[in-house]
């Protein structure tokens, strides 16, 4: 039997029953910041979305946010590989860590693609299934990707406790590499700035998302670092930026962007959330 990696967060970051998660979802998509409607999955799409930048809040909090980046996946295709990069909150494991376990969720089990895992491991990326086991960034994404296509896409998750811009750069490298002949779809978990005034957070998110819609790594790098940005997944960003521009990213698109003060009504201490399209 393969090992299996539990969930982290069901029942805190999003609910643990099935049912309730289905309905959940669908709140996600229906909600008011939401896109306003269920998604409906094109196999026919034109496959042009490689990079996808997505939230990891609590779904009460940032899933709408999240649903409109899904939303747009699933009219542009039938997922069959998904990259996901998030950063390490625990700081437990690897600077770069790949899990190889079966990760059981409750909408059902998802694998690993172990082919691509074994050609994406490196000395910069190296299996650590430590660095997984308390990890919400990259867990909260699968739920949403399960609603879209059910068991019919395989994924490889890295967590990133090393934000380091030249490690992020190499990292990306390495999936460009791994994934020059395939489809896939790379999705980078992460929030925007945190715990400041609305207003502030709007400011320096507006920056770090125009380097983002340049497709330009480096410059998100010396942003976040000169505007003491607290983007808590950078490293994730800029990895899959990288990885995009070599496989021939042309452009990028804000899907949609709100802060947890525009759920809440409470604007003193914010947190920014957005969701972002990189199309070849």
């Amino acid at each position: 039997m393969k090992p299996i990696r539990k969930p982290a967060v069901a029942g805190l970051f999003y609910q643990a029953d099935p049912d309730d998660l289905r309905t959940q979802l669908e709140d996600c998509f229906l909600n008011p910041l939401g896109p306003g409607s269920l998604p409906q999955v094109n196999p026919k799409g034109e496959h042009r979305i490689i990079g996808l930048i997505s939230p990891h809040a609590g779904y009460m909090y940032s899933g709408p946010i999240a649903a409109h980046g899904f939303h747009r996946l699933a009219r542009d295709q039938e997922t069959k590989l998904a990259i996901i990069l998030g950063p390490n909150h625990s700081g437990i494991g690897s600077p770069v860590a790949i899990s190889k376990r079966i990760w059981n969720m409750p909408l059902g089990s998802v694998e690993i693609d172990s082919k691509v895992a074994q050609e994406i491991e490196s000395p910069v990326i190296n299996e650590d299934e430590m660095a997984h086991i308390r990890e919400h960034s990259i867990e909260v994404q699968l739920p949403f990707l399960q609603y879209l296509y059910g068991a019919r896409f395989k994924f490889v998750p890295i967590c990133m406790l090393d934000q380091s811009l030249e490690t992020n750069l190499k990292v990306g490298e390495i999936l460009a590499e791994a994934l020059s002949e395939k489809e896939a779809i790379i999705i980078a978990s992460t929030d925007f700035t945190h715990y400041e005034p609305h207003s502030q957070a709007q400011r320096k998110d507006k920056e770090a998302l125009q380097a983002i819609l340049e497709l330009d790594p480096h410059k998100l790098n010396g942003v976040v670092k000169n505007l003491s940005i607290t983007m808590c997944g950078t490293g994730p960003v800029m990895a899959m930026l990288t990885a995009c521009r070599i496989l021939g990213a042309k452009k990028a698109k804000l899907i949609s962007y709100a802060t947890s003060g525009d759920v809440t009504g409470d604007f003193g201490a914010v947190v920014g959330y957005a969701s972002l399209a990189i199309f070849k």
